[in-house]
């Protein structure tokens, strides 16, 4: 870290209002002096399952609105969309220059961000790209489920495989049973493998709870993190799985609970509009205290 620029990292978690909860996320306001090998090494050194590097300023097309240039990077690659580490931005740009509207221009498209005051705690809703749903090759899917172990009776059957997109791709699989969801203990680079050929970000393992209620986990081993502990980008995607399907109605709120089983809970709003493709993925956070 000592051959690289001086760069002010903030810490947040997004996704949960405590600071034990949620996803921690690293930002940085000012990467206009870092170039990629320099990012990622920032990223590696952070730990976090991802960084966002705000690169400069952009025209935004809303008016009224921030525009910002994003890049994210895990500890081992760069992804095209990161949903934790955008909300984590817009609140640390939300706390410097006041609650409004923000515009990424990321990688994978335009991401509109609206930050609220909530009687003094800050709420971020991202908008997605435009997303998409396609089919899961019986293969892929059978090593998937070899990779984590999972025998395929234990899937749920009224929420079919499929791989989802909102600006990066998620393998979406149901557990049958929370149970199922809870014991998670897998090959991490056969998936990982798998992954990198699929160009999968994360997968996404969900438990439907009720109607408009799950519970979710998200292996992420191409980005050299066993488990991301609230994942905004695949929120998305899920979102634009269950309407694709016609699993939730067209226009529906949903609550998604993730962390829980790494002791770092966080909750997720997924609010899907009539007429409208996109998915917008809301929550709180905070800002975690700089090292020692």
């Amino acid at each position: 870290m000592s051959d690289l620029p001086a760069t002010d990292i903030l810490r947040y978690t997004a996704f949960s209002a405590d600071p034990e909860g949620g996803n921690p996320a690293g930002v940085v306001l000012d990467a206009s002096a870092l170039d990629e090998a320099a990012m990622l090494a920032v990223a590696a050194d952070l730990g976090y399952s991802e960084t966002a590097f705000l690169t400069g300023r952009t025209e935004a097309s809303q008016p009224g609105a921030r525009g910002y240039a994003v890049r994210y990077f895990s500890p081992k690659a760069e992804v095209p969309f990161c949903g934790h580490a955008t909300v984590a931005a817009a609140l640390a740009l939300a706390e410097r220059d006041g609650p409004g509207e923000v515009e990424f221009a990321t990688p994978a498209g335009t991401v509109p961000v609206t930050v609220v005051d909530e009687g003094g705690e800050l709420r971020a809703t991202l908008t997605s790209v435009e997303p998409r749903v396609e089919d899961v090759d019986a293969g892929d899917l059978a090593e998937a489920l070899a990779a984590l172990d999972w025998p395929a009776a234990d899937l749920d059957p009224a929420l079919p495989p499929r791989i989802a997109y909102a600006g990066a791709r998620h393998l979406v699989l149901a557990a049958a049973t929370r149970k199922r969801l809870a014991a998670l203990h897998y090959d991490f680079a056969r998936l990982e493998a798998l992954m990198h050929r699929l160009d999968l970000t994360t997968v996404q393992l969900v438990w439907r709870a009720s109607d408009a209620v799950f519970h979710v986990r998200d292996p992420f081993p191409v980005g050299g993190v066993v488990e991301d502990p609230a994942t905004g980008a695949a929120a998305a995607a899920f979102g634009a799985y269950l309407r694709e399907l016609g699993l939730v109605p067209e226009a529906a709120v949903l609550t998604l609970h993730q962390g829980e089983d790494m002791g770092r809970p966080g909750t997720l709003t997924v609010t899907l509009g009539a007429g409208d493709a996109r998915v917008r993925v809301s929550g709180t956070g905070t800002r975690l205290p700089d090292p020692a």
